[in-house]
């Protein structure tokens, strides 16, 4: 299974993240497109090549339809595109900046190709790791109108969470590759 192969590839300093994404990869509070949706727009809010492929081929090993697989990264372009606009102007101390139209397309929001509810949740994640509380607000919302209950959302923030931290180490763990000695 290439998620026991990427948890392999963690340092023992990581111990603990390779259980959480063991145990997040059996996770059965969500439904499996939606798990495996906020596994693949984490890895792809994230970038990180080695984490982005073990997900994508666990993803797809799992049944994740191409539909699930392009919307989930679709919701990791957009929520890149939102969440830095609505993160600035939530956090501008002037109150002009949140009255004015955004003026930036975003259509796939509305007509997500995939259960809305699971499209909502990767937008969750994604979010959650670009930190734009405002857009976690209003996807939460969203999620809280169409009867998602909390734990739910905090699945798909555990997986953000971990897929993020996956990410983040195996980078730091490429600067110790002998080709970036002397840094």
């Amino acid at each position: 299974m290439p998620i026991d192969a990427l948890r392999a590839q963690l340092p023992a300093y990581a111990k603990d993240i390779a259980a959480n994404l063991g145990v997040l990869a059996e996770e059965t509070l969500l439904s499996n497109q939606a798990k495996w949706g906020c596994f693949i727009a984490s890895a792809s809010a994230v970038g990180e090549p080695e984490t982005l492929k073990a997900v994508t081929i666990a993803a797809r090993e799992a049944g994740l339809s191409p539909e699930a697989f392009t919307a989930a990264r679709t919701a990791a372009a957009i929520m890149a595109m939102t969440n830095v606009y609505f993160r600035a102007t939530h956090l501008m101390s002037a109150p002009d900046y949140q009255d004015l139209p955004s003026r930036l397309r975003m259509n796939r929001l509305a007509h997500p190709g995939v259960d809305p509810v699971d499209y909502e949740l990767w937008c969750v994640a994604v979010s959650a790791i670009n930190g734009c509380g405002a857009c976690l607000d209003s996807h939460e919302a969203a999620l809280r109108r169409r009867g998602v209950s909390p734990v739910q959302v905090q699945a798909a923030l555990r997986i953000a969470a971990v897929v993020n931290a996956v990410a983040r180490t195996l980078a730091v763990e490429t600067l110790d590759h002998p080709q970036f000695s002397g840094l």
